[in-house]
């Protein structure tokens, strides 16, 4: 593996603890001596894991600087699993790091991980270091230094992130926060922010995200005023990723000052209208607007 002197690099990590926040978050308490090096630059902070599964080991993944492009060069069938996740809490005095995870049906060798690991199971996880400094391109809140309101809003895969912005803003931010969940049960997830009004619905069961796209809208509405923005460039959601930080060459926020500063993350298809909404119809600086549409019903990512 890298040097512990690197920004970012693996960590062998063992499951130390599972609790079921929720009905479908789950929380895997991981540790491991080398986990005492495991940095958190905060807020949105995306990681890597490799799963194991039943014929391919998480050994078999390449950990050196080009990983990535040694894992695609390895025949697919060989390859280790990884998905992306949150850094949910790092305790580096107790070499131990936390990550919740949606338990779902399983679809694929994520979920089956997640619906079977026990005590004593390994990953390996990609992520920042404690010698990383500077900006974290995988940090992808990155509000203006001066904004009025904060919108956040997701689907489940993107909870544990906004539970962490949540924790770390400060007391007087403001906004609002519109996530959708699985079951009812799962509405209590997202700690409270005494700024934030809270808009937390639960799906029923099926894969229309009406209550987040509803939720939104009717947002945007209160804390914008009425307008037309710009046109946007539209992505095929099947074909192209649809991801956009607005950030200065420097990694920092693009504008200095918004009255509005939007982090939306979820299933591609609901992000693309939204994005279109704030931005075309309600004339949301661009610039202001993070949109993360990473995954697509039916598909799995790596």
């Amino acid at each position: 593996m890298a040097s512990p002197g690197d920004a970012h690099r693996f960590f062998r990590a063992t499951v130390k603890a599972v609790a079921d926040v929720t009905p479908s978050f789950r929380r895997f308490t991981f540790g491991g001596d080398d986990l005492a090096h495991y940095g958190d630059p905060g807020f949105d902070q995306r990681i890597k894991i490799v799963f194991p599964t039943a014929t391919v080991g998480i050994d078999a993944m390449p950990t050196g600087e080009d990983w990535y492009t040694q894992w695609r060069a390895l025949p697919e069938d060989l390859r280790p699993p990884f998905r992306t996740y949150t850094t949910r809490y790092v305790r580096n005095h107790a070499s131990e790091v936390d990550v919740d995870m949606v338990a779902h049906e399983v679809i694929g060798p994520a979920s089956e991980w997640i619906a079977s690991a026990r005590v004593g199971d390994e990953v390996l996880i990609f992520a920042p270091t404690t010698a990383h400094t500077g900006v974290s391109y995988g940090v992808d809140f990155v509000p203006p230094a001066h904004v009025d309101d904060i919108l956040l809003a997701g689907d489940e895969t993107a909870a544990p992130a906004i539970a962490a912005i949540l924790e770390q803003l400060p007391r007087d931010a403001r906004g609002v926060v519109v996530l959708e969940v699985p079951e009812e049960g799962d509405t209590g997830y997202l700690p409270r922010h005494p700024g934030f009004e809270y808009r937390v619905g639960a799906r029923g069961g099926t894969h229309r995200h009406g209550h987040l796209v509803v939720s939104v809208t009717d947002a945007a509405t209160a804390l914008t005023p009425p307008g037309h923005g710009a046109d946007v460039e539209e992505v095929d959601i099947d074909e192209g990723l649809l991801w956009e930080v607005p950030r200065t060459a420097k990694g920092g926020a693009a504008l200095k000052r918004a009255r509005l500063y939007a982090w939306l993350a979820g299933e591609a298809g609901a992000i693309k209208t939204l994005r279109r909404h704030l931005v075309t119809d309600r004339g949301v600086d661009r610039r202001a607007v993070a949109f993360m549409g990473y995954w697509r019903v039916g598909r799995a990512e790596n």
